[in-house]
């Protein structure tokens, strides 16, 4: 007997609506029944006499909708109703809906651009925005109004998005059904900072089962978290069973935690966001959220995807507890207080933004397009990321430099692998070694096979004796890679073979030996992370791509010299290596030998302000071997100096005080009416194959320049008529009514300063000016004895003003020295009033 869903409402409009359009959009919140009635209904139209293909965002909730619809109709799966997975299919000649994983439909619309023999296809849960998703539907929009008019397309979403799909689909009709929601409370009890994520979950999976009923479903972002919350929740008691749920399961295990207890026990799953949507969990009526989800970040500037945990959307949120009140009334737990849920960025990015393009640009090449950008997309790729695409096929040979696919292109693009991944299996072949490269690509994409051993030829061996389904599916996957792979060129089968190794220390590795031809495989699909080691410990790594990289050090893998590191994890500075295979140099020389070069370096060392010249062989960024360079070209070491100070700064030079004195009273004139005097940095490093380059010969370190030749450079740079406009609007020197000269400080702060006695500008009426008359000099009056006692830029005011407080005070510390009441009426002098009267005298 078929339930009614919230869905059946809106299904004879839709179905109206799909015998005279071509298109729809089905906005229908999560619980309405979309992913399972909708297929089956459009079976019986007249326009649908071939395959149904959905598109589903996951594997596990391709093979649970299948399941689903098959179990309705009271069949098995694989008979009208099947699923096709990377690793799994089931369906027959029967099947007439089958439900395909978004990657799965890219390479079948690709294959056959007329889907011959399908009816419609349907995009479930598009408002995931994942970019397989997006680049299904911008294909089948192409293919659809260039071959195929007749078919049917239709969008459906959760989230109330959908005009944005109508436009995208040529003002499609858009119909919303309601959803079917149960009575859910939300319990907001918070998270202390400093509290593991995975004590709280497993706290707040305690007070559940004590405060509520039904099964418990936690949402965690990854399965470390998952497996160390399944220990502290070690002892449930009777009646109690724990599931785990996540992409690494074998399918039973992922049955196991959907479907409801054979013995009625009360289920506690602990999964990751892929169970967010697309799924119904039997017997879920709590919801414990952990408020994190992990994410895959493509890194431009690394050139590598890494994996991190951030805060969920508001839009995540909402579906999770939503899963809590799916059959029933339910409870969502949320791990944060409730004034923090608005703070949460509204929806997850669209998948296009912010993934790596390689495969979508070589897709597009092979569809005819050498831009993906003028297909239809909801967000366009921008041009960077196309940009960044291009230069990377461009370096696996995929594309030409007119973006058209290669022969190497088009055989990696049959593969359904990423240009990486096909990259290495065609060269691979081509060696003899497509097993191993099958089986590489196989455990770099399922996570768990053969454990999590960060080698991945320990992985690779183990895997080869391990039992259960998913094993299975694996092994059966990569000997599918392995036929598809070319054949070797000449040979006894094997080609030329694999590189011939030598014996060492850290990789003793011999010609045929699995580890060996594991790392060859990483080194072909990843020649960018061939990393060195850079400490004895084996924590820190150099790339060859330029990146640093972290291992375990009590891994296995750190004692090597060499590795072929596949997969990485964190900031691009300091990757942690996941998954990596000893390799050895002369191996590394073999495969990449056309890519070493000989570099003659010569370059500027900051801490010393001179040159190191060296010769070295290498591969990217790593040095593969060095040594001092006797005989550098002078006019590199040169070029090496003058690059130093362009990049440190021309405060390296060994400038002389009358050099920087000259300036900064440059700086000052120019500002204050000279606008062509500076010498500022920028103006000198504009000009520095004028005057700096000739005093760089012969000289290896910067201090050797002689000081005074700097002065000489520095005066032929700004020429005569200059030096005579500065010296006019900023005088070295202010010269005192007592006869005395005293420099001016040009770089003080608050402007040009002086430094002297206040009887030195005793009958001094006007504050003297400097930069023509318009700047006060900066007078720092002090005492007989050279302390400050006052700072002033108004000469008169100081002595109507507070100079009788000043002379009161001194002239007891100072009884010697004159102290006039009227100081602008008094003579200027230096001397005390003793050595004043004898001069008189004498005169």
């Amino acid at each position: 007997m078929t339930v009614a869903l919230p869905i059946h409402a809106v299904l004879p409009s839709l179905l109206e609506t799909l015998r005279t359009r071509a298109n729809a959009v089905l906005v229908a919140p999560p619980g309405a029944g979309k992913t399972t009635a909708v297929a089956p209904a459009l079976l019986g139209e007249p326009w649908c006499t071939g395959e149904i293909l959905l598109l589903s965002p996951r594997r596990l909730a391709a093979r649970a909708a299948a399941e689903r619809m098959a179990a309705q109709a009271g069949e098995p799966v694989g008979k009208t109703f099947g699923y096709a997975t990377r690793m799994d299919s089931k369906r027959s000649a029967a099947t007439r809906v089958t439900v395909v994983t978004e990657g799965i439909f890219v390479a079948r619309i690709q294959n056959d651009p007329e889907l011959g023999g399908v009816s419609a296809v349907l995009f479930d849960e598009v408002h995931e925005r994942s970019l397989h998703s997006d680049f299904g539907l911008a294909l089948a929009l192409d293919a659809q109004g260039g071959l195929r008019p007749d078919l049917r397309l239709l969008a459906m979403s959760a989230t109330l998005d959908g005009s944005r799909f109508s436009g995208l689909m040529g003002d499609a009709p858009v119909m919303m059904s309601e959803g079917r929601m149960f009575p859910l409370t939300l319990r907001h009890l918070g998270r202390a900072g400093e509290q593991r994520i995975e004590d709280s979950v497993a706290a707040a999976i305690r007070l559940a089962l004590r405060e509520e009923s039904g099964g418990v479903l936690a949402f965690l972002p990854g399965v470390a978290e998952i497996e160390r919350t399944a220990e502290r929740l070690d002892g449930l008691g009777a009646g109690i069973i724990l599931h785990k749920l996540h992409g690494s399961l074998d399918p039973a295990a992922q049955r196991a935690a959907i479907a409801p207890d054979r013995d009625g026990a009360r289920k506690v799953v602990l999964a990751t966001s892929i169970a967010e949507t697309s799924l119904t969990l039997d017997g879920i009526r709590v919801v414990v959220d952990s408020g994190l989800a992990r994410r895959p970040r493509y890194d431009r500037a690394a050139g590598m995807t890494r994996l991190v945990t951030e805060r969920a959307s508001q839009a995540a949120v909402t579906q999770r507890a939503g899963r809590a009140a799916r059959q029933g009334p339910g409870v969502a737990y949320r791990l944060w207080e409730e004034a923090a849920t608005a703070g949460l960025p509204r929806f997850d990015p669209p998948e296009i933004l912010e993934a790596d393009l390689s495969a979508l640009t070589l897709d597009c090449a092979l569809w005819g397009l050498a831009d993906p950008r003028v297909l239809a997309w909801l967000d366009p790729p921008s041009e960077a990321a196309v940009q960044e695409a291009r230069a990377r096929l461009l370096a696996l040979d995929a594309i030409d430099a007119d973006g058209r696919p290669t022969p190497h292109g088009t055989a990696i693009a049959r593969l359904p692998l990423a240009p990486r991944l096909g990259h290495m299996l065609v060269r691979a072949g081509e060696l003899g070694l497509a097993t191993t490269a099958a089986e590489v690509a196989v455990l770099l994409g399922e996570r768990g096979l053969g454990g999590n051993d960060v080698d991945l030829a320990t992985r690779r061996r183990r895997w080869h004796t391990e039992r259960g389904q998913r094993a299975e599916a694996g092994r059966k996957l990569a000997k599918r890679w392995t036929s598809l792979s070319p054949s070797p060129p000449r040979g006894d089968g094997r080609g030329e073979g694999p590189p011939q190794t030598h014996h060492s220390e850290t990789a003793p590795s011999p010609t045929g030996d699995s580890e060996h031809e594991t790392a060859i495989a990483i080194a072909l699909a990843f020649p960018d992370r061939i990393a060195r080691r850079r400490d004895a410990s084996g924590e820190t790594w150099a790339s060859v791509g330029g990146r640093g990289f972290k291992l375990d050090p009590t891994s296995s893998l750190a004692r090597a010299e060499w590795l072929a590191v596949a997969e990485t994890q964190g900031l691009a500075s300091g990757a942690r290596i996941l998954s990596a295979a000893v390799i050895d140099l002369p191996t590394i020389e073999t495969l990449f030998g056309d890519r070493i070069a000989v570099h003659r370096d010569v370059a500027f060392d900051p801490a010393t302000g001179g040159v190191v010249a060296k010769r070295e062989r290498r591969l990217g960024a790593l040095r593969l071997s060095s040594g001092p360079d006797s005989n550098a070209d002078p006019e590199a070491i040169a070029a090496a100096l003058l690059a130093g100070i362009t990049t440190h700064g021309l405060d390296r030079l060994p400038w002389s005080d009358a050099a920087q004195a000259l300036r900064h009273r440059a700086a000052f004139a120019a500002a204050h009416g000279g606008a062509a005097l500076a010498l500022d940095d920028a103006s000198l490093l504009a000009r520095a194959d004028e005057w700096l380059v000739p005093l760089l010969e012969g000289k290896r370190r910067l201090d050797a320049i002689d000081s005074g030749a700097l002065t000489d450079a520095l005066r032929g740079v700004i020429g005569w008529d200059a030096l005579t406009l500065i010296d006019r609007l900023a005088p070295t020197h202010f010269h005192s009514p007592a006869g005395s000269g005293h420099a001016i400080d040009y770089a003080a702060e608050g402007g040009p300063r002086v430094e002297l006695r206040p009887q030195a500008l005793f009958g001094l009426a006007v504050h003297p000016m400097v930069g023509g008359g318009r700047v006060p000099l900066v007078l720092s009056l002090t005492s007989p004895a050279g302390r400050p006692i006052q700072t002033t830029r108004d000469l008169p005011g100081f002595w109507a003003g507070s100079w009788a407080d000043v002379a009161r005070e001194m002239r007891g510390r100072y009884p010697r020295h004159p102290w006039p009441d009227d100081p602008a009426a008094a003579s200027a002098t230096l001397r005390t009033k003793n050595a004043d009267a004898r001069a008189r005298e004498a005169r």
